[in-house]
């Protein structure tokens, strides 16, 4: 029965300020803002005094630092987090059955069944504290029937604390929220609400399916279950991807060919990289270009199975060619790779040369050794923000470049 699930949604609270401070106890009770520190840079996380002047997470930093003039900015390490997630990540491991890990900071749990043997509420309060004793990060959770009126519950309880929606009281629980509150609410979907006078949950309970469906279409449909607190979605232990990608915006609009296409290798040459270390294959590179007026233009490229570094470089630096002909400045370039499949690299016995698969090997066992940077191609060393990650480990990708601090 899905009303008798026991489901856990737990969020490292202000994660990126918690990470800093327990870096530097200075930070603690002062405004933190962590993002890009330029004029185009957006905040990643805010801690809860900077919310006070209005300051949230995805707004220009440029505005945040207005609002709260006194706040210490920091650009953020993101291999730092991704060690500091991995710990919690650990600790959830060791002790649960089922978990989804759903963000760098963000975590579903199925205890359905363990309420035989410890009660689940007693179990995710137990997973808490040792969370916060081991790690000493703070970690609020919410506990109900499905994910959607847990996670809604975690955002309720914070900071730092726990709540439990006992099953059968999730609608008196969501109706005087604001529809905000639902996950996939954004911004538009939350305008095109308020423009039909529906601000709190209770309103969308109380109105017809049929009219969510009319207005808003399959989005709609889903607002209407979320917020009558319906949900069967399964806690999701693993996700097979399908895609793997790596873009870079420029803090300065450029035209220089040279610094591109160093910028274009060293993506193409990590992404390769990562096919190899995941032991996957792409057969289609897609390349994406953004001018300064924000006309944005991509192209793609079938080509036969490979994880190849001289397979794969030259298509991404064609497809640059191609598309790069308005001679415009560029605010942004990415490289994606897609059609994964699980596999080992097939030697074409026309094409490829054996030492081309020497120096791919041996350039693979410096890396894993030295880390991922230790080799790679001198046209590419000038790109250091370049985010690498291995993304085959079920971890999600870090949200901020990995830079030196």
């Amino acid at each position: 029965m899905l009303d008798n699930r026991s489901i856990v949604h737990m969020d490292l609270d202000t994660f990126f300020v918690s990470c800093e401070r327990l870096l530097d106890n200075r930070l603690i009770g002062k405004p933190v803002l962590i993002g890009g520190t330029s004029d185009r840079g957006v905040v990643a996380s805010c801690s809860y005094e900077a919310r006070k002047f209005g300051v949230h997470s995805a707004m220009p930093m440029r505005m945040a630092k207005m609002l709260c003039p006194e706040a210490i900015v920091l650009r953020g390490n993101s291999g730092v987090y991704t060690n500091f997630s991995k710990d919690v990540t650990d600790v959830i491991k060791e002790s649960v059955p089922v978990y989804e890990k759903s963000s760098i900071d963000e975590f579903y749990i199925d205890l359905t069944g363990m309420d035989k043997f410890f009660g689940c509420h007693k179990l995710a309060s137990e997973l808490r504290q040792r969370i916060i004793k081991e790690t000493g990060l703070p970690i609020s959770f919410g506990l109900s029937i499905n994910k959607t009126v847990s996670k809604i519950a975690t955002g309720e309880a914070k900071p730092n604390n726990e709540i439990r929606i006992v099953s059968g009281t999730e609608k008196p629980f969501l109706a005087p929220l604001s529809v905000r509150k639902i996950p996939m609410v954004g911004e538009v979907t939350y305008k095109s609400l308020c423009d039909l006078g529906v601000k709190r949950i209770q309103t969308v309970q109380e109105m017809p399916m049929e009219l969510m469906h009319r207005v808003l279409g399959k989005n709609g449909l889903s607002i209407w279950k979320k917020a009558n607190g319906i949900d069967n979605s399964p806690v999701m232990q693993y996700h097979e991807r399908k895609s793997i990608s790596t873009e870079r915006t420029f803090n300065k609009d450029t035209t220089d060919v040279v610094k591109l296409k160093g910028i274009i290798i060293a993506m193409a040459e990590n992404l390769a990289y990562q096919l190899r270390r995941g032991n996957k294959l792409t057969a289609c590179i897609i390349f994406k270009i953004r001018y300064s007026d924000f006309q944005t233009y991509t192209q793609q490229q079938s080509i036969p199975y490979s994880a190849m570094d001289h397979n794969i470089i030259p298509v991404v630096l064609d497809l640059f060619k191609k598309l790069y002909n308005r001679r415009l400045l560029v605010r942004l370039i990415g490289v994606k790779f897609s059609h994964l499949v699980e596999g080992g690299h097939q030697i074409n016995l026309f094409d490829d040369n054996e030492r081309y698969l020497n120096l791919s090997t041996a350039i693979d066992k410096m890396r894993e050794r030295f880390g991922d940077r230790a080799v790679m191609n001198a046209a590419g060393m000038e790109a250091k923000s370049i985010s690498r990650w291995n993304p085959f480990t079920g971890e999600p990708p870090p949200l901020l470049a990995n830079r030196r601090q």
